[in-house]
């Protein structure tokens, strides 16, 4: 998730175990400690725009890593802490604060190395948005009170409310995915992949992404409290490199590689014939337009692909995504 989550994630969890005289030093180390898997961003190249892509949520937020992640996070606040707290004491709250920081993002869309290196697959449960101001804003209460009070107790009531939330979050995400099936069937479809995503900030509104032949179906799903709609988006046809794009080129090497890490859920941006997009997200539930995708010079096959994000969202489709996300009329 958002890197003010992870810090809040991991002082409420240092929090948890923090005696009252505790509570600031575990507050600020298990804060700081939920920073550090996410440090993996800075490894990057500036000839190969993928290298980050590929390592950012990679052997870091491995479960396994968890144990060097703590030792590292309490080794770098050492120094600062080394007159307050024991080490054996600091490396407590550091581990704790690092020990959920891949859980967390594994349980969003984008997907997390959690299983390194026993298995390189990435694993998106895809229950939570990588931003949700509900979650975020439950640890950030439960953390603050925490701190002021000096007492475990609001961590581990934050921690209980943020751990029903994500159940509620899995609850939907069955809910989506049966609607997404039976949309599916009701067109006469036979789904091949099926991948359904929360949209930013809310568990209502999901973006339905279903492979039929090579056809890519694009809906958004809405699963309210009681009742299901779905907004229609759009088809994209499932991008195929059959060019005489030689094999051994960093083109190709490139394409292979972004294919890879959007599982197969490529195609030709709509409105660019130079970017291949990965349909999986998108700054509206139902556009074909790519949050991000990468620019191919097939006259240049020697060169590396070049990153293009497509953030952009007119007043329009803000005010269309609201009217999605509260059930408001569009038919």
């Amino acid at each position: 998730m958002d890197i003010l989550t992870q810090g809040l994630l991991g002082a409420a969890l240092a929090q948890s175990v923090a005696k009252p005289n505790e509570a600031r030093l575990a507050t600020a180390v298990g804060f700081l400690s939920g920073l550090l898997a996410d440090a993996d961003a800075l490894i990057r190249s500036s000839h190969d725009p993928l290298l980050t892509l590929e390592y950012h949520r990679h052997f870091t937020h491995s479960i396994f890593f968890v144990p060097i992640g703590g030792l590292i996070a309490a080794l770098l606040l050492w120094p600062f802490f080394r007159h307050r707290l024991r080490f054996g004491r600091l490396y407590v709250f550091a581990l704790l604060g690092y020990s959920l920081s891949g859980f967390l993002d594994a349980c969003t869309s984008y997907g997390t190395h959690l299983l390194w290196p026993l298995s390189d697959t990435r694993i998106a449960w895809s229950i939570i948005a990588i931003v949700d101001p509900v979650f975020t804003l439950t640890l950030l209460a439960a953390a603050a009170y925490a701190l002021l009070k000096r007492t475990p107790r609001a961590a581990h009531v934050g921690l209980g409310l943020a751990g029903v939330y994500l159940l509620v979050g899995w609850v939907q995400l069955q809910r989506a995915e049966t609607f997404a099936r039976e949309l599916a069937e009701a067109r006469g479809h036979s789904i091949e992949r099926l991948v359904v995503k929360p949209t930013l900030g809310n568990l209502v509104l999901w973006r339905s992404i279903y492979q039929n032949a090579d056809t890519f179906h694009i809906d958004a799903v809405r699963v309210g409290m009681a009742s299901e709609r779905v907004y229609a988006g759009g088809t994209a046809n499932r991008f195929a490199l059959n060019t005489e794009l030689p094999a051994e080129s960093r083109l190709y090497q490139d394409i292979e590689r972004f294919t890879a890490f959007s599982d197969g859920f490529v195609a030709i941006h709509p409105e660019r014939t130079d970017v291949l997009g990965d349909v999986r997200y998108s700054m509206k539930p139902t556009s074909l337009i790519p949050l991000w995708g990468v620019e191919m010079d097939f006259d240049r096959p020697e060169r590396h692909v070049r990153w293009a994000v497509f953030r952009e969202l007119s007043e329009a489709g803000r005010a269309e995504f609201w009217s999605m996300l509260l059930n408001r009329g569009m038919d």
